[in-house]
């Protein structure tokens, strides 16, 4: 699988975490902290830390992650379906951002 950097700001950050594992995140980290999706892979704590580091952008990547082909979101190793992390997304920018 080729890597690629997302052409937007912060993209580099968030193609180091996953657009899923950022939301998977954000959610657990705002809204439920009994959803533990994220932490079923092995560099939780780079991800961690690039998420923390990355706060004045997490707003534009939930626009962004509502806009991005489902093809690319179910490429993910934390057992989300695209139309799960787009209602996460969605509940967080409603209701945290």
């Amino acid at each position: 699988m080729a890597s690629h950097s997302f052409s937007f700001d912060g993209g580099d950050i968030l193609n180091n975490m996953g657009a899923t594992w950022f939301v998977s995140y954000a959610y657990y980290d705002h809204l439920d902290k009994t959803h533990m999706n994220w932490n079923r892979i092995s560099t939780t704590k780079m991800r961690i830390n690039n998420y923390n580091r990355s706060e004045n952008f997490h707003k534009s990547w939930l626009e962004h992650v509502l806009r991005m082909n489902d093809k690319n979101l179910k490429r993910n190793t934390i057992s989300l379906s695209p139309s799960e992390t787009k209602r996460m997304a969605k509940e967080l920018l409603e209701r945290a951002f």
